[in-house]
């Protein structure tokens, strides 16, 4: 706001200043000017009635000669002051016409009423930097969770299609540079309502720059950061405080865990998928030689993966690369020789992973051609290009966006959900399986709903359930218990428990609970909402440890412990 007002009184300085001048030489004039009384009497008019005229004179309102007729020096000084005031209400006028259209005070006023709105939003937010194709998609799921979106970005294009967008709660959009503080202090980076930043621009530089910026004015704020270079990811995971996704390296591991460990994939994209889906299937991508078309960061995090695998493979590129010169055919604008001279006809899979979509598409068919059986990984580089991906009938497809979106909301809504997934990669095969299996026997073959219990003792159940309630323990078995049905159970089993820093893989429901554990529950929504009630209302607790619900009130507290008294007694 203070930006608004410099360039409102630097710029209207000069037209504020003449027009109060005519006004003072128009009115004091005219009010020096000799005029005649109705009687014939000489008389001249106040200083109140002499603005009172220049003014609807001004303003062209036009009322007449008042209070009475004026004599010909009072008319010869009003058509001064009628050229006058329409000189400088023209010139001043003109001023305010150049000044709302200047870039540069359109854009202090833009900023200004993007920082009032998000300082008097009443509704939990993320900052969202960056409106490319993988952020568009996270602010509709991050809307659909009840979460608003302020987006900072810097081409104006793409900040005006937020206002196109079909979005619960509009989304606050600014045009400016995220890696300035003071852009994200206006975004509201400081404020109680802010549950993180998300930094998904298509530059890994201003991504570092604008995730350690956040993480360096706000230390306890949720971060997320794209990248795509593993020297930016480095960076990054050791400055610590970042989360930090990078969806080629992300999807080259995916392949390898199905290549090892196909459970703990299907695992991962079960507990990750919307609730309701069924547990997928295993993608079976063989394990003989691959050839890769496109050795770019995307082509080399998968040659990465198999190398640790030790599966053979080619790549296909335009240019020479240092990195694989044994292994590599370069592409002499002949497609076709080129994948014949990488023996496409002996592999077993083809990676279409150029960064031009009717090339991968041009990949998949010539693959096919010279191999009917053939696994094809493609991959998608622009939204507009879905449907023709889709036509494709690859085996699998890489689709950033959608990678970004499912790993970012399993960071923002189950953190924990993370944790125990990395703890089933480091267990193996066996275990996914047999975890699948006890979610399947206990839930269903539906999809659960995930969640984190925190005993959070400043919560007012959790402080009665830990200090005021006696000598029996809080256990899982008690959070499982229905808080609203006497020895019924909720539908939900415990998948982790972290203590200090240490998980361990399903507790068992006699496991007495401390202070700041948290437990990684699936199950229902129903008992997702049921169970909170062990947070805030420390009678649910009683009631699931001896099926007794305590009085509430003080007068049924008094009653209950005056019966308590006589039994006693007899």
């Amino acid at each position: 706001m203070n930006d608004v007002l410099l360039l409102i009184l630097r710029r209207m300085r000069a037209p504020l200043i003449m027009l109060i001048l005519i006004y003072a030489v128009s009115t004091f004039g005219l009010a020096l000017m000799p005029g005649v009384a109705p009687d014939g009497s000489p008389q001249k008019l106040s200083i109140f009635h002499a603005f009172y005229i220049v003014s609807y004179t001004a303003t062209t309102i036009g009322f007449g000669e008042l209070p009475h007729a004026f004599s010909d020096a009072q008319r010869l000084w009003m058509i001064l002051i009628i050229y006058l005031t329409v000189i400088g209400w023209t010139y001043t006028l003109g001023s305010i016409f150049r000044l709302t259209s200047d870039p540069t005070f359109r854009a202090a006023a833009a900023r200004s009423m993007f920082a009032w709105r998000v300082r008097t939003t009443g509704q939990k937010f993320f900052i969202l930097c960056g409106y490319g194709q993988s952020a568009k998609q996270l602010a509709k799921a991050l809307d659909a969770i009840g979460y608003r979106v302020v987006v900072i970005e810097q081409r104006a294009d793409r900040a005006a299609k937020l206002e196109i967008e079909k979005l619960q709660m509009p989304a606050f959009a600014i045009c400016a540079d995220a890696r300035y503080p003071d852009v994200l202090r206006d975004a509201g980076i400081h404020r109680a309502h802010c549950q993180g930043l998300l930094a998904m621009t298509g530059d890994d530089g201003v991504n570092q720059t604008i995730a350690i910026g956040a993480r360096t004015l706000q230390p306890n704020l949720q971060v997320i950061a794209r990248t795509k270079s593993e020297l930016a990811q480095i960076n990054l995971q050791s400055f610590g405080g970042v989360e930090v996704i990078n969806p080629f390296a992300t999807f080259a591991t995916n392949i390898g865990l199905d290549l090892d460990a196909p459970d703990v994939l299907r695992l991962e994209e079960w507990l990750t998928d919307s609730p309701g889906a069924q547990c997928p299937n295993r993608l079976g991508i063989p394990a003989g030689p691959w050839v890769i078309v496109g050795y770019g960061r995307f082509g080399s995090a998968i040659g990465k993966a198999l190398d640790a695998r030790g599966i053979p493979w080619r790549a296909v590129e335009h240019r020479p690369t240092a990195s694989v010169p044994n292994r590599q055919v370069l592409v002499d604008n002949q497609l076709e020789h080129a994948l014949i001279d990488s023996d496409i006809a002996g592999a077993a899979v083809v990676v279409a992973g150029t960064d031009n979509d009717a090339t991968n598409l041009a990949v998949t068919s010539l693959a096919r051609r010279s191999n009917s059986k053939i696994f094809v990984v493609i991959r998608q580089n622009h939204i507009a290009d879905r449907v023709l991906i889709r036509a494709a009938r690859a085996n699998l497809q890489f689709v950033q966006a959608d990678l970004m979106v499912h790993e970012c909301l399993q960071l923002i809504t189950v953190p924990l959900l993370r944790t125990f997934l990395k703890r089933i990669a480091e267990e193996g095969a066996r275990t996914a399986e047999s975890i699948i299996h006890t979610i399947q026997m206990s839930l269903g073959s539906a999809a659960p709903r995930a969640w984190t219990f925190h005993c959070d003792v400043m919560q007012p159940g959790m402080f009665g359930a830990f200090f005021q309630s006696g000598a029996e323990p809080l256990t899982i078995g008690h959070l499982q218990t229905d808080p609203e049905s006497s020895g019924e159970a909720l539908q939900c089993i415990p998948l982790m428990l972290l203590r200090n820093g240490v998980a361990g893989l399903l507790p068992e429901s006699d496991c007495a609970l401390q202070p700041g554990d948290q437990i990684l529950f699936v199950g229902s929504d129903e008992a997702q909402h049921r169970q909170q009630r062990f947070t805030i209302d420390a009678s649910a607790v009683e009631f699931a440890k001896h099926g007794v619900e305590v009085p509430r009130s003080w007068l049924f507290r008094y009653l209950k412990a005056r019966t308590l008294q006589r039994a006693n007694r007899h």
